[in-house]
């Protein structure tokens, strides 16, 4: 009859054997029409090791890893560039690109714990620097406006 076992063990080469015995041509064709599959003659009848595998699993589960996608962390990277440049307001718009630059690093390692971190922090520091070197700027335009000597 068909071989018994599973896929795994009835896909496996037959072992080598020391010299079998060579069939006639008459009882070779005998032996093959007998068996559904030329492959079947050549396989010894071997009970399949993996059917106790598959008598032990009750309830197989699969486990699929979901890496989180890092592009969603913003770094604030632009936004630290500008603070730099013109609205360096006590360094820190220099403090907020260093932290975006740290963000853009640990993106690329996969720390996303840490990268959110240092997002929060830089634009923490982006917003500080807008908001005090936009406080200064309006203070400068409203004493250019109004000096001092009117008072």
């Amino acid at each position: 009859g068909p071989p018994q076992g599973c896929f795994a063990c009835i896909a496996k080469p037959p072992a080598l054997r020391q010299a079998s015995p060579v069939l006639s041509p008459s009882s070779a064709a005998r032996l093959m029409e007998s068996k559904g599959c030329k492959g079947d003659s050549l396989r010894p009848a071997v009970p399949c090791k993996h059917s106790v595998e598959k008598k032990t699993m009750t309830n197989p589960t699969t486990v699929i890893e979901i890496y989180p996608d890092t592009t969603e962390v913003n770094d604030y990277y632009l936004w630290s560039i500008f603070n730099f440049v013109y609205l360096n307001f006590c360094c820190l718009g220099f403090i907020a690109l260093a932290y975006s630059l740290k963000v853009r690093d640990k993106k690329l390692l996969n720390d996303l714990n840490g990268a959110v971190e240092d997002a929060k922090t830089a634009r923490l520091f982006n917003i500080t620097s807008s908001a005090l070197a936009t406080f200064c700027i309006i203070l400068i335009f409203i004493f250019l406006r109004y000096p001092l000597t009117d008072y």
